[in-house]
């Protein structure tokens, strides 16, 4: 995160045995401190840079949930303070009418960048990489050509990878949860449809490096939360690991720091 210092202050400006509470990490914030000591909503958090005193960005929603980990991976490639807000799904926080105020539609993540608020993890990404072009590895592409591609892949991965795996992950792994039986039909036929989706990232994969191109970006990282959910909690490990061009960047791109760090806070 940088030589930034977070400062996190509670109601009289010290922890629970009286001494001044100052960390280094804005992502440890939550993890830390949240419902430990007071109440979220009592924290004070930003980050003081070269003696100034500035916001950083919030992201609400769970760690451990898919969409919020594209946006946490996409920050911390960028070296981006952050803050996240925990939003318990469980208990259907993100549908009361406070958390509807930043989400229409009831979902997560959310963020909040000083006074302007966005939803939807893609468009999210977008962001934060346009915004933070200059800083960190550049994940949208150089040339206009390049960008369009980025764009490309962003988009079978939303509509001809994710909605598989969601559907997959929701039979198996959601619905058992919560007590309910899955279809294991319609299971049956996400995978013969995501094998074939596979099949073409394996011929994509096996003349570049990355979906993209020769450069890590956004295609790739939009991946890596669901297929994760895919290979552990769903055991449908084989549909990657029998691709050798698939498997080989799948160990490339999960292997990054930023992603690494995610699996931490959310461990």
């Amino acid at each position: 995160m940088g030589t930034n210092q977070i400062h996190v202050t509670t109601p009289d400006g010290l922890d629970r045995q009286g001494n001044p509470i100052k960390i280094s990490g804005a992502i440890y914030i939550r993890v830390l401190f949240s419902s430990k000591f007071y109440p979220v909503s009592d924290y004070i958090i930003y980050c003081e840079e070269a003696g100034r005193l500035k916001m950083v960005m919030k992201v609400y929603g769970p760690v451990r949930a898919a969409c919020p980990q594209r946006v946490l991976a996409c920050l911390l490639e960028k070296g981006v303070d952050f803050e996240v807000v925990h939003v318990d799904l469980d208990s259907g926080e993100h549908k009361r009418p406070d958390f509807l105020l930043r989400h229409p539609f009831g979902q997560v993540p959310v963020v909040e960048d000083g006074d302007f608020r966005l939803f939807e993890s893609r468009a999210i990404m977008r962001y934060i990489a346009a915004k933070y072009e200059e800083q960190g590895p550049n994940l949208l592409g150089k040339s206009l050509e390049e960008r369009a591609v980025v764009d490309q892949w962003l988009e079978v991965e939303a509509h001809n990878f994710n909605e598989l795996v969601f559907a997959m992950v929701m039979q198996l792994v959601i619905l058992p949860r919560m007590g309910e039986r899955g279809d294991l039909a319609l299971v049956d036929a996400c995978e013969r449809k995501l094998e074939k989706v596979l099949d073409v990232y394996e011929q994509r994969l096996s003349k570049s490096r990355y979906l993209a191109g020769d450069s890590f970006t956004l295609a790739d990282l939009s991946h890596l939360p669901a297929i994760r959910y895919l290979m552990n909690e769903a055991g449908m490990r084989h549909l990657v690991v029998q691709r050798k061009s698939v498997n080989a960047w799948w160990e490339d791109i999960s292997s990054r720091a930023a992603w690494k760090k995610v699996m931490e806070l959310a461990s």
